[in-house]
């Protein structure tokens, strides 16, 4: 299911599966896509089930989509900022 601009989610923490904060989306969210869950700076490291994979390649808010267009892979490896 998409989640649509300005529904509000809420987050689950994988480690103990206490519910986490509520989100509200900036953007539109398609399925399979991912949500910022904190503020992601320009150059910082993007974290998905605690494993890194990818670097913001402009600034991300709570809230905005998070894909190719604001993120660089690290999947093949690569941490290079």
């Amino acid at each position: 299911m998409d989640i649509k601009a300005g529904e509000e989610v809420e987050g689950v923490y994988i480690e103990d599966m206490a519910i986490g904060p509520r989100i509200k989306a900036l953007n539109d969210i398609p399925l399979g896509h991912k949500i910022a869950s904190t503020n992601i700076k320009k150059g910082d490291v993007a974290i998905k089930y605690g494993r890194p994979i990818g670097i913001a390649i402009s600034d991300i808010k709570v809230g905005e989509h998070v894909h190719i267009h604001n993120i660089k892979s690290i999947r093949w490896g690569n941490l290079k900022r």
